[in-house]
C-alpha cells in the first residue's frame, strides 16, 4: 500500500533550494541561529476517559447557567451549597467563565499553577455516536467522513514508526499501555505491529521474571490454517513481551515515586507511569485508561445531589492527575512530560429522566503539564443549539481533536510537516493540520522553533517515509519485500538484534516483490536494510 506524501516547503526554504550554491551559503548565513533544545526525553501521556465523558457537568458554562439548569433540572451542578461548582478563573471574559465540577479540586490546583489548559468543544466533523466506531476513529486519526488516512492503522503507531524510526529496533517498547487488557488500535503501525507493550494487571517490578517463568518456546510447527495464524499471533505476542519486559522491570526498579497517591485504579496506573519515566525507560508514549463514563443512569444519586457515578469518576481523575504532576515535578522530570485526556464523544445537553445523559457529540479535552500554557481555548458551547429538533445536541466543533495532537507532535516533540501529514491529514478538505495548529497550547520556552522540526531522534524525513513494504511482520519462514517504486533489483542486508550482519545480497523484484526464504533463522528480532535507487530504508521484523 502506497502512502501519500505531503511535502510542504516554506517560501524561504524554496528560494534557498533554487539558488546557486554560493547564494545558498550567503542566504543561510543571514538566517538567525536557532539553538534547538534536546527533546530526546520528551514524553506524551494519554488518558482515555472511556465511555464518553459528560462535558457539561465537568465544566459548567456559567454565562448560560439558567439555560443549563433548564436542560438539566435534576442533575445540574448547583451554584450554591457544599457541593457547588468551583469557580475556575474570575479574570476570564464572560463567554469563558467556567465552573468546575466540585470533584475537580486537583484540576483547579493545576490550573492555578499554569499547568492546565481546557480545550472547549472538541470533536470531529461527522461525529459517530457508537462507542466502538468513534473510539476507532479517534485512534486511527479519522473524521467520520473518510478512511483514506489509513483506517486500519493507528495514528500513534504511524507517528512513532516514522518519527522514532531509529528507536523501533531498541529493546524497549516505544509505548506502554495500562488500564485495559486490550492492546489499543492506536498503536498498530503500518509495518511494525509491536510498538507498544500492555502491562495491565502485571507487577512491573517483576514483569520480566513473570514472563520468563511462563517458559516454553511454543510449537515447532505451526499449521497453515486459521488456527495456525491464531497460534502464530500468540507466539508473536510472547516474543515481543519477552523482548521488552526486562527494560520495563529494570526501569520500574530504578525509578521512584516522591509523593503519595490516592488509592484508586487510575492513580496506580499514573503512579507506575511516573516511576517508569523516572527510571529512564525509553518509551515515548504512555496511555492509561479510566472507564465508566457512559452515564445513561445514576450519573447523580438523586434530585439536586451532585454525588454519584460521574462525581466519583471525576474525583478519581482529578486526584490521580494532581498526584502524578506533583510527583514528576518533585523528581525534576516535569519539563519533559505533556499529557492529554480524550473521550470518544460527549453527552447530550438535556438530561434523560434517569438521572443521566445520553450520547452526544462534543466534549472538552484537558491538556496538562509544566510545558503547557495554562488557560482556556475556545468559548463556552452555545446551549441554544440544543433543541428538540436536533435531539438536544451541541454540534459546533471548536477544536478538531487532531489539531491538539498535531500541535503537540510538532511543537513539543519536533516532528516535521511530512510526518504530521503522514500521521493526520484532512482528506475531506485536503488540508494539513500543520496549518491548523494551536499557537497558545505550549509555553514559549518549551515550544520548538520551526528550524528544530525533524528532531534529534529521527533521521532525514525523506528516508523515514517508507517506499518499501516488508511483510508479513512477524513472519515464520518467508519474508517478502514489495516495491512501490519502479526498481528491478535491490540490495538487502539482514542483521540480528545485536547488529551482526547475517545476509548481504542483491535480488530481483519479480511480480512486484522479492521473497526471502529465512527458515534457517532462529526466532527473534531482525533488522532489514534495503538499498535501492540511492536510498536506504531500515525495517524491524520479528521471526516467530
Amino acid at each position: 500500500m502506497k502512502r501519500r506524501h505531503f511535502i510542504k516547503l516554506s517560501s524561504a526554504a524554496s528560494a534557498i533550494a533554487l539558488t546557486p550554491l554560493e547564494l545558498q551559503a550567503a542566504l543561510k548565513s543571514l538566517l538567525p541561529y536557532v539553538a534547538c533544545p534536546d527533546v530526546s526525553n520528551r514524553k506524551l501521556v494519554l488518558i482515555n476517559l472511556a465511555g464518553a465523558n459528560d462535558g457539561l457537568n465537568t465544566i459548567i458554562p456559567l454565562n448560560q447557567y439558567d439555560t443549563y439548569s433548564n436542560l438539566r433540572p435534576t442533575i445540574k451542578v448547583p451554584e450554591s451549597g457544599a457541593n457547588k461548582y468551583i469557580n475556575l478563573d474570575a479574570t476570564l471574559p464572560d463567554n469563558q467563565q467556567i465552573g468546575l465540577n466540585p470533584a475537580l479540586v486537583g484540576f483547579k490546583s493545576l490550573y492555578d499553577k499554569g499547568w492546565l489548559r481546557i480545550m472547549q468543544s472538541v470533536g470531529y466533523p461527522s461525529q459517530n455516536k457508537s462507542h466502538f466506531k468513534s473510539t476507532d476513529l479517534y485512534l486511527t486519526g479519522n473524521d467520520g467522513n473518510s478512511l483514506l488516512n489509513d483506517g486500519d492503522t493507528g495514528w500513534i503507531g504511524r507517528f512513532m514508526e516514522l518519527f522514532y524510526a531509529d528507536l523501533v529496533v531498541e529493546t524497549f517498547p516505544l509505548a506502554v499501555e495500562i488500564g485495559s487488557n486490550k492492546t489499543s488500535l492506536g498503536f498498530h503501525a503500518e509495518e511494525a505491529h509491536g510498538l507498544s507493550l500492555n502491562i495491565t494487571g502485571q507487577d512491573p517490578a517483576g514483569f520480566y521474571s513473570i514472563l520468563n517463568g511462563l517458559g516454553g518456546a511454543g510449537p515447532a510447527n505451526i499449521p497453515d490454517s486459521d488456527y495456525g495464524r491464531q497460534l502464530e499471533f500468540i507466539n508473536t505476542t510472547d516474543t515481543l513481551s519477552n523482548t521488552y519486559a526486562e527494560s520495563i522491570s529494570n526501569a520500574f526498579n530504578s525509578g521512584q515515586n516522591d509523593v503519595s497517591y490516592p488509592d484508586t485504579d487510575l492513580a496506580d496506573q499514573l503512579k507506575t507511569v511516573a516511576r517508569l519515566i523516572g527510571g529512564d525507560l525509553g518509551s515515548k508514549v504512555y496511555m492509561v485508561r479510566i472507564s465508566g463514563f457512559d452515564t445513561h443512569n445514576l450519573q447523580v444519586q438523586g434530585v439536586g445531589d451532585v454525588l454519584g457515578k460521574h462525581h466519583t469518576l471525576l474525583d478519581e481523575l482529578s486526584g490521580a492527575l494532581d498526584a502524578f504532576m506533583n510527583d514528576i515535578d518533585s523528581q525534576n522530570i516535569a519539563d519533559d512530560v505533556v499529557g492529554i485526556t480524550f473521550s470518544e464523544f460527549g453527552r447530550k445537553a438535556r438530561e434523560n429522566g434517569n438521572f443521566g445523559t445520553d450520547h452526544g457529540e462534543i466534549a472538552p479535552m484537558f491538556v496538562f503539564g509544566k510545558p503547557v500554557a495554562g488557560g482556556v481555548s475556545g468559548i463556552n458551547p452555545n446551549l441554544s443549539e440544543a433543541t428538540d429538533a436536533n435531539n438536544y445536541q451541541i454540534q459546533t466543533v471548536q477544536h478538531d481533536y487532531r489539531q491538539t495532537f498535531a500541535t503537540l507532535l510538532q511543537n513539543f516533540l519536533g516532528a516535521d510537516d511530512t510526518i504530521i501529514d503522514a500521521t493526520f491529514f484532512n482528506h475531506t478538505l485536503n488540508e494539513s493540520f500543520t496549518d491548523l495548529k494551536l499557537d497558545n497550547l505550549l509555553k514559549a520556552e518549551f515550544k520548538l522553533d520551526s528550524e528544530c522540526f525533524g528532531g534529534t531522534l529521527s533521521t532525514n524525513t525523506s528516508e523515514n517515509v517508507k517506499n518499501w513494504l516488508v511483510y508479513p511482520n512477524p513472519f515464520r519462514d518467508t519474508l517478502n519485500i514489495s516495491g512501490i517504486e519502479d526498481i528491478n533489483s535491490i540490495t538487502y542486508r539482514l542483521y540480528n538484534s545485536s547488529g551482526v550482519l547475517i545476509v548481504n545480497k542483491t535480488g530481483d523484484i519479480v511480480n512486484g516483490k522479492l521473497s526471502l526464504n529465512l527458515v534457517h533463522l532462529n526466532s527473534g528480532v531482525y533488522i532489514v536494510e534495503i538499498l535501492a535507487g540511492g536510498k536506504k530504508e531500515v525495517h524491524k521484523v520479528i521471526k516467530v
